[in-house]
């Protein structure tokens, strides 16, 4: 009997490793970093303030995280971080359609932690207003 309870123990131990290892690695929560400059990014359709939205982190030393990632980290770099600093596209032009787009940012800049959200009329408005930083998809 006491074999028995001994083998269904180790039988449930191996699976529990088994499970453990095909998870894969473990992957760093948004917005956690070694240090640096960071932002985890979202754009979300509507103005919504849905959790589920996927985002990208933007990490700037080096430049990753989208493909805009060096022009983003220059452009924030002159406003110290802040967003809503970043000087608006002068002759954008965008159309006067209302599809809101809520842009959310939050991380770190130069040690100082960052909250940014905005819902703009559309996603020209939302790229004439911050520029690369919230190029998630191109």
């Amino acid at each position: 009997m006491t074999s028995l309870i001994r083998a269904t123990a180790a039988r449930g131990a191996l699976l529990a490793a088994a499970a453990l290892l095909a998870a894969g690695p473990a992957q760093a929560a948004p917005g956690t970093t070694d240090g640096g400059d960071y932002l985890y990014l979202t754009v979300a359709k509507g103005d919504s303030r849905s959790g589920d939205t996927p985002g990208t982190l933007l990490l700037c030393d080096p430049p990753q995280g989208h493909s805009r990632a060096a022009e983003a980290c220059a452009e924030l770099d002159t406003v110290g971080g802040d967003i809503a600093r970043i000087a608006p596209i002068k002759d954008a032009m965008c159309p006067m359609v209302y599809a809101p787009v809520t842009a959310q940012a939050h991380g770190q800049w130069n040690g100082r932690p960052i909250e940014y959200r905005e819902t703009f009329s559309n996603s020209c408005q939302m790229a004439a207003r911050t520029g690369p930083v919230f190029a998630l998809d191109s």
